[in-house]
């Protein structure tokens, strides 16, 4: 029997605004997916947290402040100390595309910006979840 795939969605640090996480959280939802939602102001060691025990199959990260390139590699950094492996972890919101290369490097696999149509999202989540069930 096939399981649902586990999506955590984060918003890390000060930025205020949520629309965009909560309009791809819907997306999410509605093909299927099973998505928590984490709330606004998390600290990069909660969403950890959040993610490990819910046990998530993907971390989806959303910035538009601006911190995206302090923040996103931090969260990487935590969920590998804390011996998650395997786990996709994608991002979004307001990120220049020069910061791509880096955040790819730093363990963000693939960066999402505003206009990314909600089905380009869960094709890749779907995607990426199909090659890992047969590894």
């Amino acid at each position: 029997m096939d399981r649902k795939i586990r999506v955590l969605v984060a918003k890390p640090g000060l930025d205020g605004h949520d629309r965009g996480a909560k309009v791809v959280a819907s997306a999410l939802r509605d093909a299927g997916m099973e998505v928590i939602y984490t709330g606004l102001h998390q600290t990069p060691e909660g969403i950890v947290e959040a993610a490990v025990q819910e046990d998530v199959d993907v971390v989806g990260l959303s910035v538009l402040s601006g911190a995206h390139m302090t923040l996103f590699p931090r969260i990487v950094e935590l969920l590998r100390e804390a011996g998650v492996e395997g786990m996709l972890i994608i991002g979004g919101g307001i990120i220049p595309a020069d910061d791509h290369e880096f955040l790819r490097e730093k363990g963000v696999e693939k960066v999402f910006t505003p206009g990314a149509p909600t089905s380009e999202i869960v094709d890749y989540i779907r995607s990426w979840f199909e090659k890992r069930k047969t590894v």
